[in-house]
C-alpha cells in the first residue's frame, strides 16, 4: 500500500498506456507545455515529445473533431477538454460524430478515443466553470461515460478506457486532484477495472446509498459515523454511468429496502430520476420507503463561496436525508 494524489493516480495510468502502445497521444489546452491545468500530464511531453503530447488552440470542437479523425485512422488518442462545460462547444463532433460512427458504419469501424474532463463545484468557479452537465452527455447513445472516486479507480479507470475500442467519456472531479489516498500494491501497470461495474465499498443493510466521484467518500464518511449508531448504510460507487449497473443497486436494495442516490448535478431530468424509473420495476416490493434523492436545486452554480456550499451535497444533507428514509 502507497500514498499517491488522485493527480498522479491520473498521470501513472497516461505514463504506463503511452509507454505500452505509441499509437496512444493526447490533446487539450496546456497539456503540454504547462504539465496540464491540474497537472495530470505533468513531464509527459519531455518524455514523449510534441507530436505525442499536443499543445491545442482553444477550440474544443476542433481537437475533439481532430481525435475523432485520428482514431478513425488507427491511432488512441485523449481528448482533455478542461471543463466539462466546454463540451458544449464540442457536442456537434461528440454526439452527431464520435458516438454514431460504429452504428452508422454497420459495425465496420471502431472510433478507439477518450474524452478526459473535469466536474466540480466548491471552488468558487462560478457558473460557467462548475456544472455536472454528466446527464446531458449520457443521453445520447455511443459513448461509455465513467467517473472515479478514488486514486484507484482514477488509474483503472483510465487505463481500461484508453484501451477500449470505441469513445469512453472520463469524468474527474476537480476537487479530488489535491487528495491522498491508498493504492494497493497491485496497482500497477496491469491494473484494469471494468466499464461497466459499479462496486459496493461499505455494506450494511438498512439503507443503500448510490453516489459517484466526489460524493462516495462523503457518503462513507456518513456510513461510518452511522454504523457507530447501529445503522448499517450500504454505500454504492456506480463508477459507471453508461452503461449502469443495474444489477448491483436492485440487488443491494432488494436486501436494504430503502434507497437514497447521490448526485452533484442537478435534480431535474438528471442521473438521479434515471437510475430511480431503472431499478423501480425490480425493486417496488421490496420498498420499506420511495425512493429518495439527493441533488443540486435546479439553478446555476453560484460564485459566492456561502452560497455554493448551500447547493451541493454535502456530509451534512446525506446525513439528513439517509435519517428521512429511516
Amino acid at each position: 500500500m502507497r500514498k499517491i494524489y488522485y493527480r498522479d493516480a491520473i498521470l501513472e495510468a497516461l505514463d504506463e498506456e503511452m509507454a505500452r502502445d505509441d499509437m496512444v497521444m493526447m490533446i487539450g489546452e496546456d497539456i503540454g507545455v504547462g504539465d496540464g491545468t491540474w497537472r495530470c500530464s505533468k513531464g509527459l511531453r519531455d518524455k514523449y515529445g510534441d507530436l505525442r503530447m499536443k499543445d491545442s488552440p482553444i477550440s474544443e470542437a476542433g481537437f475533439t473533431g481532430m481525435c475523432i479523425g485520428m482514431a478513425l485512422t488507427g491511432m488512441r488518442p485523449i481528448a482533455e477538454i478542461m471543463f466539462e462545460d466546454f463540451m458544449l462547444v464540442a457536442m456537434d463532433q461528440i454526439v452527431n460524430q464520435m458516438n454514431k460512427v460504429c452504428y452508422m458504419s454497420g459495425g465496420q469501424k471502431n472510433l478507439p478515443m477518450v474524452i478526459r474532463t473535469t466536474i466540480g463545484a466548491g471552488r468558487a468557479a462560478a457558473a460557467q466553470h462548475s456544472q455536472n452537465l454528466t446527464a446531458a452527455v449520457a443521453h445520447f447513445p455511443g459513448a461509455k461515460i465513467v467517473i472515479a472516486s478514488d486514486a484507484y479507480t482514477a488509474k483503472g479507470l483510465l487505463k481500461s478506457a484508453i484501451r477500449d475500442n470505441n469513445p469512453v467519456i472520463v469524468i474527474e472531479h476537480r476537487k479530488h486532484y489535491s487528495m491522498q489516498f491508498d493504492l494497493p500494491d497491485d496497482a500497477d501497470e496491469n491494473l484494469l477495472l471494468p466499464l461497466d461495474r459499479a462496486a459496493v465499498v461499505h455494506e450494511g443493510g438498512d439503507v443503500t446509498v448510490a453516489a459517484m466521484g466526489f460524493q462516495v467518500g462523503q457518503c462513507v464518511a456518513v456510513a461510518k459515523h452511522l454504523e457507530k449508531k447501529g445503522i448499517g448504510v450500504e454505500v454504492i460507487d456506480l463508477r459507471s454511468i453508461v452503461p449502469l449497473d443495474k444489477e448491483t443497486i436492485i440487488r443491494s436494495v432488494k436486501k436494504t429496502g430503502r434507497l437514497l442516490i447521490v448526485d452533484e448535478g442537478c435534480e431535474s431530468f438528471g442521473i438521479a430520476a434515471e437510475i430511480t424509473a431503472s431499478v423501480m420495476k425490480d425493486v417496488f416490493y421490496d420498498l420499506d420507503a420511495p425512493i429518495s434523492r439527493l441533488c443540486a436545486p435546479d439553478v446555476p452554480i453560484p460564485f459566492s463561496p456561502a452560497l455554493e456550499k448551500l447547493i451541493v451535497p454535502n456530509e451534512n444533507t446525506i446525513l439528513e436525508a439517509v435519517k428521512k428514509l429511516l
